[in-house]
């Protein structure tokens, strides 16, 4: 794979936000779904999601700034980077010593470096032990396999377990993470493509579906609930709908439109534990050309000032 910032078509100063922005746009764009007939998309749209994987991660991409990882994430060359290839790099003020320049006017202790070069020290197994393994990098594992996950609102709020066919057609159970959202990736381990150095992941990628009268905000989930103007007059205990199924709540008398309640427990899950809550606003639902209402209120008059905090 290219340099991951190429990629993603972002700078190598872009911060999160804007790579994930980055990663999203190409994901919409190139996802296999909408590329069946592209089979090129999907190859790119592998490597995007690889790209992301790489730099999301704070880690891997201070590695690879660093130019001890390459684009794959695997181990680059010791003594090439950061140097523009070679192997020990010369003095730069030009005073080489013996041929070897990387070495400069410092009088290097050859004995010391021949010793580990040649002592087996490090655990290199051969007669060139003393690197330890460093110089050869280890067999590079196969390509990581996107997948897209589509999950209901109701599933993602509660954790219900998910189903996912592989690209091998094994299907495997999946419990979703606490805190789940659009965007949100989980790894599986060795379900990816075979490679000399093993297999590779699958990065699943969540989308969280809209519901038709819930509505997400951070953890909590809000609802509008429709109440009649006896209910709200003289209370009621009425059912309310909620991600685990309906409860019984307490509305108390007097009750007006807007009016919030709150019921612990009932929101999505939280990733330091627990559970957000479903706040309840009430909503006065009045009906439409009743004449007995009209004829209820016609001797009687609300004389308060309700909209004098509005300065009207």
């Amino acid at each position: 794979m290219a340099d991951p910032y190429s990629t993603l078509g972002v700078a190598r100063t872009a911060n999160e936000a804007e790579i994930k922005s980055a990663y999203r746009k190409l994901a919409k764009e190139l996802h296999p779904d909408k590329n069946k007939d592209n089979p090129k998309a999907s190859e790119k749209f592998s490597d995007v999601t690889k790209a992301y994987d790489l730099l999301s991660d704070k880690t891997k991409r201070a590695q690879f700034d660093r130019g001890e990882i390459d684009g794959e994430g695997n181990p680059a060359m010791p003594f090439g980077y950061g140097g523009g290839g070679g192997g020990f790099r010369g003095d730069p003020r030009g005073g080489a010593q013996g041929g070897f320049g990387g070495f400069g006017n410092e009088g290097a202790d050859f004995g010391d470096i021949f010793e580990g070069l040649f002592s087996g020290r490090g655990g290199g197994g051969g007669p060139f032990g003393g690197f330890g393994g460093r110089g050869n990098a280890p067999p590079a594992k196969g390509a990581n396999v996107a997948y897209r996950l589509s999950v209901s609102f109701v599933d993602a709020a509660t954790q219900a377990m998910q189903r996912i066919t592989l690209a091998d057609g094994k299907t495997i159970d999946l419990k979703l993470p606490a805190g789940v959202e659009t965007g949100t990736q989980m790894r599986l381990a060795g379900k990816g493509q075979a490679g000399p150095g093993g297999h590779g992941d699958g990065i699943v990628t969540i989308a969280v579906k809209d519901h038709p009268f819930y509505e997400r905000e951070g953890d909590n989930i809000r609802l509008d609930l429709p109440i009649t103007l006896n209910e709200a007059v003289k209370g009621a205990k009425i059912k309310v709908p909620t991600v685990d199924g309906p409860v019984m709540l307490s509305v108390p008398a007097g009750s007006t439109s807007g009016k919030v309640m709150r019921l612990k427990g009932k929101g999505f899950s939280q990733k330091a534990g627990g559970r957000g809550d479903q706040l309840v606003r009430l909503m006065v639902d009045l009906p439409p050309d009743d004449h007995e209402l009209a004829k209820l209120v016609e001797a009687w008059t609300d004389a308060r000032a309700v909209r004098a905090d509005l300065g009207v």
